[in-house]
C-alpha cells in the first residue's frame, strides 16, 4: 500500500473515533500519523525494506508502526475492520462536508438516520436538519453548498497524489528497456490542482510488451480495456489512468494534442486549418503529406506562433500573445531563493527550526522564515507573544552562527473577526515581516469578510496575506470577498499575497494570479510547510504561478535576502 493509501485509512480511522466520540488524543494521533505518511521521504515499502524503523518518525509511536506494517502486508487494517462493524463507513463520508465534525455528524445520525451523502442533501432541502439541537438555517444552507462542492470533486485527485503516482508508474515502465519517451500529458501536464485521470504517452520498440507490463502493474485494482496501443485502468484509489503507445514519427503532435487543454487545441487547430492544415494526434497533414510532428513545437511553428508552455494552453490569449512573441517569461522553479511560510514543533510542525533551515540549505536557498502560529489558533498551540519573543531571540543566535544564510523572523498572525490582528505591535515590529492569514469564521457576509480583512491591511506591520480565499481543495469553497477591493488596497499598501503552495491550497489560484498581475501585485509563493519534506511543495506553488502568467519579478522571494530586506521596508 502506497503512502497516501496509509495516510487515507489513518484518516477514516480518525473520522470514525471521532463520530464514536472517543478521546481525542486518540483521534489527534491517527490525523498526526496520517500527516506524517504523506510526507515521508520514501514510500513505506522501501523504508521497510531498508529496515527504517518508522517509530522514529515524529507522531509515529511503536503502536502505530506495527500498524503501518500490517496495512503493508496485508492491505488491512484490523482496528478499522472492526470500527466499521459498530458505525457504518459511509458515515466518514459526511465529515468531508464542510462544518461537519464528528458530533455532528453523530447527532444527525442518531435523531435522523442518516447515513449517505445522498439522504444527507435530501434532508438538508427539506429542512429537516435545521431543526436539530446546534444547527439552525445559516448551517443547513452551509451543508446544501458544501455537498454540491463535494458532489463537484468527487473523483478529482490532487496535483501531489497524481504526481507521487505518476513517478512510479514512470519508474515502472522504466524498467522495461523497451519503452523510450515516457510522458504524462493531461490536465497533470498542465499543473491543474486536480486531476480526473492521468495520460500516459510511451513510444517504444514493443507496442504488446509495454502494454502487457502496464497492465501488470501492481498497485491496479481493475483493467477497464486493453488494446493494441492504447490501455485503461483503474488504481486502488479509483484514479485513471490512460496509456497510449505512439509511433516517434507522432510524438510530439501526440503530445500536444493529450496536453490540452481541449479549447486551446481547438484554437490552435482552427488556425491551421486557416492555413490549410490538418493538425492531429497523428502529426501535421497538408493533404494527405505528413509535414511535421515528431516534436511538440512542430505543432506551434505550423501555426506561426511561439511554443506555449503547457501551464499557459487553456485558450486564456496565450496564441494571440504567442503570435505576437509577447508571452510572459514565467517563474520558474530555480528561480525561488527562499521559502517565506515554514512552521516548527513550537507549534503544530514536525521539524525544529535547526532541521528546517538545514533543509533549507539542502535545497540552495538562501534565507528561510520561520512564521508559527499566533495565539487565537489554539488547536495548532499558537505562541503567546511571551512565547514568540523567546523564539525571536533564539534565531537572532542561530542567525550569528550562519554565515549567509539568514533566518527570518515572522510569525502566521491570525486576522481576527473584528480586524484586528492576533498580536500586539509591540511584538510584530520585532518581527522581519508577518504573514496574516483567516482562520475562523469563514461564513462571514461577502462584505463583512472584505471589511475585516482591510482593516487588517491598515495595520503597518501586514506584510502577506496568507492563503488568501481561505479555500481547501476538494473540501472547503473560498469564502465570500471582495477580490478587485482586496486587489486594490494591497497595490495601494504594498502588500504580498500568498500563493500557498499546500497541496490542497494552492491558494491564490491561477486566476487570482493573473489578476494580481494585471493589478501590479506582488506574490510571495510559500509552501506553508510542516514538515522538511513539505518544503518539497513549492513545484506546486510555482506551477499555479506559472498557471497565472506569473514571472519571477512578479514574485517577492526570487529575490536576494539584500532585495528582500529592501522590499520589506527593513534596510
Amino acid at each position: 500500500m502506497q503512502n497516501n493509501g496509509v495516510a487515507e485509512v489513518f484518516e477514516n480511522m480518525a473520522d470514525l473515533l471521532e463520530i464514536k466520540g472517543e478521546n481525542p488524543f486518540r483521534i489527534r494521533a491517527y490525523r498526526n500519523a496520517a500527516r506524517t505518511v504523506r510526507g515521508m521521504p520514501q514510500e513505506i515499502s522501501e523504508l521497510l525494506k531498508n529496515g527504517v524503523e518508522l517509530s522514529g518518525f515524529p507522531g509515529i509511536g511503536k503502536d502505530l508502526a506495527k500498524k503501518i506494517e500490517e496495512l503493508h502486508k496485508t492491505g488491512h487494517f484490523t482496528a478499522l475492520d472492526n470500527l466499521e462493524k459498530q458505525i457504518s463507513p459511509e458515515l466518514a463520508k459526511l465529515m468531508k462536508i464542510a462544518g461537519l465534525g464528528g458530533k455532528r455528524v453523530a447527532l444527525i445520525h442518531k435523531k435522523l438516520g442518516l447515513t449517505t451523502v445522498e439522504q444527507l442533501e435530501e434532508a438538508a432541502k427539506e429542512h429537516r436538519i435545521c431543526k436539530l439541537p446546534g444547527f439552525g438555517e445559516k448551517i443547513e444552507n452551509s451543508i446544501i453548498e458544501s455537498i454540491a462542492l463535494f458532489k463537484a470533486s468527487n473523483n478529482r485527485f490532487l496535483l501531489g497524489y497524481a504526481e507521487e503516482v505518476s513517478k512510479e508508474i514512470i519508474e515502472y515502465l522504466q524498467k522495461l528497456t523497451c519503452t523510450g519517451q515516457i510522458t504524462v500529458a493531461g490536465s497533470f501536464r498542465r499543473c491543474k490542482e486536480t486531476v480526473r485521470d492521468l495520460d500516459i504517452l510511451v513510444t517504444g520498440k514493443d507496442n504488446q510488451l509495454i502494454i502487457d507490463h502496464f497492465l501488470h502493474y501492481p498497485h491496479f485494482s481493475k483493467v477497464i480495456s486493453k488494446g493494441e496501443t492504447r490501455s485503461t485502468a483503474l488504481l486502488i484509489s479509483g484514479l485513471q489512468v490512460d496509456i497510449r503507445v505512439v509511433p516517434q514519427e507522432s510524438y510530439g503532435a501526440a503530445l500536444h494534442y493529450f496536453t490540452g487543454s481541449q479549447a486551446h487545441n481547438i484554437s490552435v487547430r482552427k488556425r491551421g486549418v486557416k492555413r490549410g492544415l490538418k493538425i492531429n494526434e497523428y502529426g501535421i497533414f497538408k493533404g494527405e503529406k505528413s509535414i511535421g510532428g515528431l516534436e511538440e513545437d512542430d505543432v506551434f511553428r505550423a501555426v506561426g506562433v511561439d511554443f506555449i508552455p503547457p501551464e499557459l494552453r487553456e485558450d486564456w490569449g496565450e496564441i494571440e500573445a504567442a503570435e505576437r512573441s509577447a508571452l510572459p517569461k514565467l517563474v520558474n522553479l530555480n528561480d525561488i531563493k527562499g521559502d517565506l511560510h515554514v512552521h516548527t514543533i513550537a507549534t503544530d510542525g514536525h521539524a525544529t527550526i535547526e532541521e528546517n533551515v538545514f533543509a533549507a540549505m539542502k535545497r540552495g536557498y538562501s534565507y528561510l522564515a520561520i512564521t508559527d502560529h499566533s495565539p487565537r489558533l489554539a488547536m495548532a498551540h499558537g505562541l503567546s507573544e511571551e512565547s514568540l519573543a523567546a523564539q525571536i531571540e533564539q534565531i537572532d543566535t542561530l542567525n550569528e552562527k550562519l554565515g549567509n544564510f539568514r533566518i527570518l523572523k515572522g510569525s502566521e498572525v491570525d486576522i481576527l473577526e473584528d480586524g484586528k490582528l492576533d498580536l500586539s505591535n509591540s511584538i510584530l515590529k520585532l518581527l522581519d515581516f508577518t504573514v496574516c492569514s483567516v482562520h475562523s469564521k469563514m461564513n462571514l457576509s461577502r462584505e463583512q469578510q472584505t471589511n475585516r480583512v482591510l482593516k487588517a491591511m491598515d495595520n503597518p506591520f501586514f506584510t502577506i496575506f496568507g492563503h488568501p480565499t481561505g479555500r481547501l481543495i476538494n473540501r472547503r469553497a473560498p469564502y465570500e470577498i471582495n477580490f478587485e477591493g482586496i486587489m486594490s488596497a494591497a497595490r495601494e499598501r504594498n502588500i504580498v499575497l500568498e500563493v500557498n503552495s499546500f497541496p490542497d491550497r494552492l491558494d491564490l489560484d491561477a486566476t487570482y494570479c493573473r489578476m494580481a498581475k494585471d493589478f501590479g501585485v506582488k506574490v510571495a509563493i510559500n509552501t506553508d510547510a510542516h514538515g522538511i519534506t513539505d518544503l518539497d511543495f513549492m513545484k506546486y506553488g510555482v506551477g499555479q504561478a506559472r498557471r497565472g502568467w506569473l514571472e519571477a519579478s512578479d514574485v517577492i522571494n526570487t529575490r536576494s535576502l539584500q532585495e528582500l530586506w529592501k522590499y520589506f521596508r527593513r534596510d
